[in-house]
This record gives C-alpha cells, sequence and structure tokens, in this order.
C-alpha cells in the first residue's frame, strides 16, 4: 500500500482518481487477492509515468546539440517536374538513287559528320557515258539549226531574186501591151500587116504569162522560207530538249557521290565497299541522327495546362534537363511544343524542349529529369526542408530564440530542390533547427553547433 500513496502524491489527481475507487470496490467484492496480483504491475506503470516525466524535465534542463538554419527572404522560381526522352532533331535515312557497285565509304561507324561531307561513291561509268552521249546529241543538233538557219538565209534570198523576176517582166509586159496597142492603131490605118500586129499582140500576152509565173515562183520562194524557218525551230527544239538530257545525265551522275545531308551522328553501316547497290532499296544506306540541336519530350498532367497557357503567354519558358548521374550541371533549353491535344489514356499533354546540346550529353533514347520553370514567386520565406516537421496539428519548425526552443505551427507551400516556402509563421531571420528535432521538446535548452560544411571550412583554414 505504500506504492499507493506514492502514487497519489507523486502523479496527477486524474490517475488517482482512476486507482482508488477500483480499488475500494474490489476489497469490497471479496477480490482482495486480484489486487495483490495486479499490485506489481500498477507499480510499474507509476514508475514509467515518473520516468518519462522526469526525462521531460531533464529534456528541458539539458542543453540539446543541434543544427539551425535562418529563414530567407528572397525569389524562388515555381517549378514542374517530369521524367522526358531525349529524340533527335531530325533523322534522315539515307539511300541511293541509282543502281552500281559502292566504290567507297569515307566515314567510320557512329562518326559525327558535318553537312556537305562526302559519305559513299558509286561506280559512274555508266552515267559519264549517258552525259557524253547526251552532250554530242546536243552537238548534232546545234549543226542541224545552223544548216537550217543558212537555209532560211538561202530561201530569203530566192523570194527576194523572185521579185525581183517579177518587176522585170511587169516592165517588159508593160512595153509589149504597149507595142501591141500601137501596132494594132497602124494595123486600123492599114500601114502594117495584119501578122505584125498578131506578133507583137503574142509578144505582150506572152509576158504577161511570165509575170504570173514570176509572181508563183516567189509565192514558193516565200513558203520555202517558212519551211526553213520550220526546220530551225524544230532544230533549236532538238537543242532544248538535248540539254535536259545533258541535265539529266549530270543529276544522275551526281548521285554516284552521296553527301551527308544534314549535320549529325551515324548509326550502322548496313552495306560495305564492293556491294551492289540498288537504286531506292528499302533499308538505307546509313541513318544519320541530329543532336545538336536536340529535343526532350515530356508529359505533364492535363490540371497543369491552365498555368502551362498562363506563364508560356509572356515568352518561351526555360526547360532543364538533368541526365542521370549527372544532376549537378543541368542542361538547359527551352519550351518549343506543346501538343495540341491531351492523351486521353493518360490524361496528360505531351510537350517538347530544345536543347543546343553543345558538349553532347543528351542522347537520342535517353531518361533524363525535366525541370520546367513556369515563372518566380518574389518575396517568399524559405527554410531547408528537412526543418520541416510533420504533427497531429499540422507542420511545425522549432524555432531558437535566446537558446530556447519553441514549436511553431507553420503553413507549408512548394518545396523548390532542398527549400521548403513558408507561408505562414516565420518571419526572415528567424533560426530554425535543421538537425537533432527528435531530441527537442518544446522549452528545452539547445546548444547551436556548427554544420558539416563550416566545420570542415574551419578545419582547412
Amino acid at each position: 500500500m505504500r506504492c499507493l500513496v506514492s502514487v497519489q502524491v507523486t502523479k496527477p489527481l486524474f490517475l488517482a482518481a482512476q486507482i482508488v475507487p477500483r480499488f475500494h470496490s474490489l476489497i469490497q467484492g471479496g477480490r482482495f487477492w486480484l489486487l495483490m496480483l495486479g499490485l506489481p504491475y500498477l507499480c510499474a506503470a507509476c514508475n514509467a509515468s515518473e520516468a518519462q516525466s522526469s526525462k521531460e524535465a531533464a529534456g528541458k534542463n539539458r542543453s540539446v546539440p543541434v543544427v539551425v538554419a535562418t529563414a530567407t527572404q528572397k525569389t524562388i522560381p515555381i517549378l514542374l517536374t517530369a521524367t522526358g526522352t531525349v529524340e533527335s532533331y531530325s533523322t534522315v535515312s539515307v539511300k541511293s538513287q541509282v543502281g552500281g557497285q559502292l566504290t567507297e565509304v569515307y566515314f567510320q561507324q557512329g562518326q559525327d559528320v558535318k553537312k556537305g561531307n562526302l559519305l559513299f561513291t558509286i561506280d559512274s561509268r555508266t552515267l559519264q557515258a549517258a552525259l557524253m552521249q547526251a552532250n554530242a546529241a546536243k552537238a548534232k543538233d546545234l549543226a542541224l539549226v545552223k544548216q537550217a538557219q543558212a537555209n532560211v538565209i538561202k530561201a530569203i534570198a530566192q523570194v527576194s531574186q523572185a521579185k525581183a523576176n517579177v518587176a522585170k517582166d511587169v516592165a517588159q509586159a508593160t512595153n509589149a501591151d504597149v507595142q501591141a496597142q500601137r501596132y494594132a492603131g497602124l494595123l486600123k490605118q492599114g500601114a502594117i500587116s495584119k501578122e505584125q500586129a498578131d506578133q507583137f499582140q503574142t509578144t505582150a500576152d506572152a509576158q504577161r504569162a511570165t509575170v504570173n509565173a514570176d509572181r508563183d515562183g516567189v509565192a514558193n520562194a516565200q513558203a520555202a522560207v517558212a519551211a526553213a524557218q520550220a526546220d530551225v525551230q524544230n532544230a533549236q527544239a532538238a537543242v532544248v530538249a538535248d540539254e535536259a538530257a545533258i541535265d539529266n545525265a549530270k543529276v544522275q551522275l551526281s548521285y554516284s557521290s552521296i553527301y551527308s545531308p544534314i549535320a549529325g551522328r551515324t548509326g550502322s553501316l548496313k552495306l560495305n565497299r564492293g556491294n551492289l547497290v540498288q537504286a531506292n532499296a528499302t533499308d538505307p544506306l546509313i541513318t544519320i541522327s541530329q543532336i545538336q540541336p536536340i529535343y526532350v519530350n515530356f508529359s505533364i498532367p492535363q490540371r497543369l495546362l491552365p498555368d502551362l497557357k498562363k506563364y508560356s503567354v509572356k515568352g518561351n519558358l526555360e526547360v532543364d534537363a538533368l541526365p542521370p548521374k549527372d544532376t549537378e550541371r543541368p542542361e538547359r533549353g527551352k519550351l518549343t511544343f506543346v501538343d495540341s491535344g491531351v492523351n486521353t489514356q493518360t490524361g496528360t499533354i505531351q510537350l517538347k524542349g530544345t536543347f543546343a546540346n553543345n558538349d553532347e550529353r543528351l542522347v537520342p533514347g535517353q531518361f533524363v529529369n525535366v525541370v520546367l520553370k513556369l515563372t518566380e514567386e518574389p518575396n517568399v520565406i524559405t527554410v531547408p526542408t528537412q526543418a520541416v516537421q510533420s504533427g497531429q496539428q499540422g507542420s511545425f519548425v522549432f524555432v531558437v530564440t535566446n537558446n530556447k526552443a519553441e514549436v511553431r505551427p507553420v503553413t507549408v507551400g512548394d518545396a523548390v530542390e532542398n527549400e521548403t516556402v513558408i507561408k505562414q509563421g516565420l518571419k526572415p531571420g528567424e533560426q530554425v533547427v535543421t538537425d537533432g528535432q527528435f531530441n527537442l521538446v518544446a522549452g528545452a535548452t539547445v546548444q547551436v553547433k556548427p554544420t558539416v560544411g563550416s566545420q570542415r571550412q574551419e578545419a582547412n583554414q
């Protein structure tokens, strides 16, 4: 029964109020033996309660070593994080447009090539012969053009000669008509015989017939000129066709040398030197992937789409890509693509960032951590994330004031990297505990110890 007295003296009144009525009921009911059996457990509970009270008292009296940090007010970015996949900026499958034997390969598999670099050559002797034949056909048709042009000149001269003959014969016919009319008048006067008058009339009729023939000759000469001009046009058209054939032969010959259409990295070589290449074969000779610049595909939940539209209106948003095991120096890029619709199966929308990738740290097919910066929130209070604790009443921090620990309820905001935004509960400059919180109680005396970084700095000095 000494333990009971001790309990009533040292423990809270509610514990005594629960214990005494129970003992009284046990004695009255003749169950004193149950009382004697439960007495050791009752004493153990009393001792545990005394120990807890002693621990709390000791926690307040002794100094607890802790690490503290200062609540700061600054501007922080509003970020969205996701997992992305690196994708080539462009991919080209190089195929041959002519058939023939592959005579030379000018690169190694997996090598970086520049735009315009020579990749392959194909046996071009047949193509060169076709070009020479087209040039010969052009030379032949050019000669025909010159001959046709000479025929035109000759036909024009014939027209001029025919016109001169017409003029001469017209003059002679006019003179013959005059002579015939004069001798017809002499015949009426009886000065000459009828035979003489008929002779002059016949001569005049012959001259008129000659004039008509000369005029037909002019028409024929003019027709010859038109025919010669048509021959010139046909010959010139043949020359134009020959030039087209020459251009086509040159293009076909150019296909025998294959150059890189883009700057990028080559893949696996499909055919080696000496193999026969087919024109426009199904499998490409080589695939080139452009990796400078390069894309990173990632998705965000559709609920974030309004925020994305809101902040993207102000300009291109920054995107950081962090390769695995290389997160200290992220690749910086710009958001350049937002898909036109939401994926109904996943409820996400696809985005795409463009990165310069000057150091070639991003490789197509690689998984990377993506951080999209929407905007910046100015003048917010932040503390290290490890300073924020969770309890039944919500989030709280331990604030150190005059070497005493104070429990301070706080309202937290976004977490950015290793810092958490405190919306309510703290002021700039207040010190919060970042290490040693599990040994603290409200009102405990604390001993601020330096952080690991400061200890190393002091040791180096």
